[in-house]
């Protein structure tokens, strides 16, 4: 007994042009109706033996005709179609055009027929039910793109985070996206779910103080969409899609700590910006002192000096305007 086998090879096929048989059909039922009419001529004439043979054959011949009117198939640019056989794989059509295959095979494309069950599930009514059943089966291979939800993960440092991505992909083997998966538009989303969660779990939000070069999902974008792309592409290979690109949307604390990392955040900033400010005093005091000590302005002795860096230092550093306080007498 033969092995079952998980993976399936595209077989391509090469059928007829849909216009030549269209042409011998269109002719077959005038050449049936022609015998039809011609028959009914001769048994109205008493010749029944030839005008009921004429009739039948008019008949059987129409009858036959009908049976290859399903085998007409129309492909669209980047569309296919995966045809199976009693049960069997048969072929796949991809390229555009029009044609005529075994009227027995029927297409497979398991996502109209889920989309069908969902729609009668949900009791919207009998006539969408059957609007979704008649879609066509065929399998599109133009780009398209996943907009996965939003999704509340855990970074490394175990800081609960609400992230969403977007993946632009495509269907590059028709045949493995039908047999290989149940429903490969299923499968590429909870695939894109567990991609975004293993990749959220091996990097923090944000870089560490300490470590500037350290990767993280605020500040190494493109990196996290390259890892995050090579990881999805390994994961739905099997079902036959290719993953041109994946980028995160949406990246931000969860409710419960995100007061507290704003604050935290804050308190970063202001600390840089109060070292910014104090390095800029510093150098202005020492201007200060050099170019007067240069330009004999005025002579000042250590105490004199420290309390003017340190008016100057609470002066530049402060957060308000100081109040200038003019001194009539003399400062010794």
């Amino acid at each position: 007994m033969e092995t079952e086998r998980m993976n399936y090879e595209e077989k391509e096929l090469h059928p007829v042009s849909g216009f030549k048989v269209l042409a011998g059909v269109i002719l077959g039922f005038a050449v049936s109706i022609a015998a039809i009419v011609f028959s009914c001529i001769l048994l109205e004439q008493g010749q029944n033996v030839p005008g009921g043979v004429l009739l039948a054959a008019g008949i059987v011949l129409c009858v036959l005709l009908c049976f290859l009117l399903p085998g007409f198939k129309v492909i669209n640019p980047r569309e296919a179609i995966v045809l199976v056989l009693f049960g069997n794989y048969y072929g796949t059509l991809r390229w555009e055009g029009f044609y005529w295959v075994n009227p027995f095979v029927s297409a497979v494309n398991p996502t109209v027929k889920a989309s069908a069950i969902a729609v009668n599930a949900g009791g919207s009514g009998a006539s969408v039910t059957l609007g979704e059943s008649s879609l066509s089966r065929k399998v599109s291979l133009k780009t398209m793109t996943l907009n996965n939800e939003k999704q509340k993960v855990n970074d490394v440092l175990g800081n609960p985070i609400i992230i969403g991505t977007v993946v632009i992909w495509r269907v590059v083997d028709p045949t493995k996206a039908v047999f290989n998966v149940n429903n490969y538009k299923s499968f590429l989303s909870i695939q894109c779910d567990s991609t975004v969660r293993n990749i959220a779990r091996l990097y923090p939000y944000d870089a560490s103080e300490e470590d500037s070069d350290e990767k993280s999902l605020r500040g190494s974008s493109q990196e996290i969409a390259d890892k995050m792309k090579e990881e999805l592409q390994s994961r739905v290979e099997a079902a036959g899609i290719e993953i041109t690109e994946a980028r995160i949307t949406h990246l931000s604390y969860a409710e419960e700590i995100a007061a507290a990392m704003l604050q935290r955040q804050q308190a970063v900033a202001i600390i840089a910006a109060r070292k910014k400010i104090v390095e800029g005093a510093v150098g202005m005091v020492e201007m200060a002192l050099e170019q007067l000590s240069q330009n004999a302005v005025v002579d000042l002795d250590e105490e004199r000096k420290a309390a003017m860096v340190s008016n100057l230092l609470v002066v530049l550093c402060g957060n308000k305007d100081a109040q200038p306080i003019v001194n009539s007498g003399s400062i010794y």
